[in-house]
């Protein structure tokens, strides 16, 4: 497929361009900074700016896909959706959090006395992006939130989907790696199953 990745020097947006790559997909990877794409097979760099609503939908236009992996509290999520919406492009992947996760029912990750507060405001504002995909009917978009804890490690493909619930271990820990959560997207970009849902993935 020939896929829009935005932000795709990012740390999860890294780990996506390097499975999209590999498993043949065409690339445009829309960064601020064209430069600090690695040059491969597949990828073209195009710079692009979220904020900018007629450039972004331009660099858009004629993907089958566009995945977003931008920080919400570094991007306009109105803007971005009205981005996607004014490509003309249907599928929309985005990179989302895991403070938005229940942890008991009615309650959300980012709600618990725990919760980092160096976290809560990027936290706080995916919470936000994902109740505005919830009301979305134009696109068919997917949300897929990591476990509490996610960080460079190994690509073993071995997981779990969960929906709206946090994911834990019999040890108690939430956990997955970037590379298995490129792989869970990628999956999801191939073979979709959680047409307009949140899903999530973990150990």
């Amino acid at each position: 497929m020939n896929i829009a990745l935005i932000g795709a020097t990012g740390f999860v947006g890294s780990r996506l361009l390097a499975e999209l790559t590999r498993r043949g997909h065409q690339v445009t990877a829309i960064v601020r900074n064209p430069e600090k794409v690695l040059a491969s097979a597949g990828v073209s760099a195009r710079k692009g700016d979220v904020f900018d609503r007629d450039g972004l939908a331009a660099l858009i236009a004629g993907h089958d896909a566009v995945i977003s992996a931008v920080h919400f509290s570094a991007s306009d999520p109105a803007g971005l959706l009205a981005a996607v919406k004014q490509s003309g492009v249907k599928r929309y992947l985005v990179v989302g959090g895991a403070g938005s996760l229940e942890v008991a029912p009615g309650v959300k990750l980012f709600d618990t006395p725990d919760f980092p507060a160096m976290y809560l405001d990027e936290a706080r504002k995916g919470g936000v992006f994902l109740d505005l995909l919830k009301a979305e009917t134009a696109l068919d978009w997917s949300f897929l939130s990591p476990s509490a804890l996610i960080q460079p490690g190994e690509r073993t493909g071995k997981f779990r989907l969960g929906k709206d619930q946090l994911l834990v271990d019999a040890n108690g820990n939430s956990a997955i790696s970037a590379e298995d959560y490129a792989i869970a997207l990628v999956d999801e970009l191939e073979k979709p199953a959680h047409s307009r849902q949140r899903f999530t993935v973990g150990y």
